[in-house]
């Protein structure tokens, strides 16, 4: 049985939307995200490769993988910290994204940490 202590990946999400890159009259609507991956285990971890779905609200669904993230495939230390910000487009005015890094503890096991789902919502669409 694994200590979950040892492996212990926060993520935290802030979002914003893009309104000089959208445009509303074609259905393309553009955020940005800016991620921070927090290492509060008790080993080393690498991020080795990322999975989101985003769901746009007339229930479009992108799939999205690859390996690391904005090029990198990062290592924390247990306490450190790596920030990113990326972005997305999707055809509706309010939509949310959920997913998962494929992380590599320092031990060589493997495991996941989880992106809780968060909304991504252009100004005064949502109260």
């Amino acid at each position: 049985m694994t200590d979950a202590s040892l492996n212990n990946i926060t993520v935290d999400v802030e979002t914003r939307y893009i309104e000089e890159q959208s445009n509303p009259d074609q259905n393309y609507y553009v955020f940005a995200y800016t991620i921070t991956i927090q290492n509060q285990g008790r080993q080393q971890a690498q991020l080795l490769t990322r999975h989101w779905v985003i769901t746009d609200s007339n229930h479009k669904v992108q799939e999205v993988r690859g390996d690391g993230v904005v090029g990198e495939q990062p290592v924390l230390e247990p306490g450190e910290q790596f920030v990113y910000t990326s972005g997305t487009m999707i055809e509706t005015s309010v939509g949310t994204m959920k997913g998962s890094y494929q992380m590599r503890a320092q031990d060589g096991s493997r495991f996941e940490a989880t992106i809780d789902e968060f909304v991504l919502s252009a100004p005064r669409v949502l109260h």
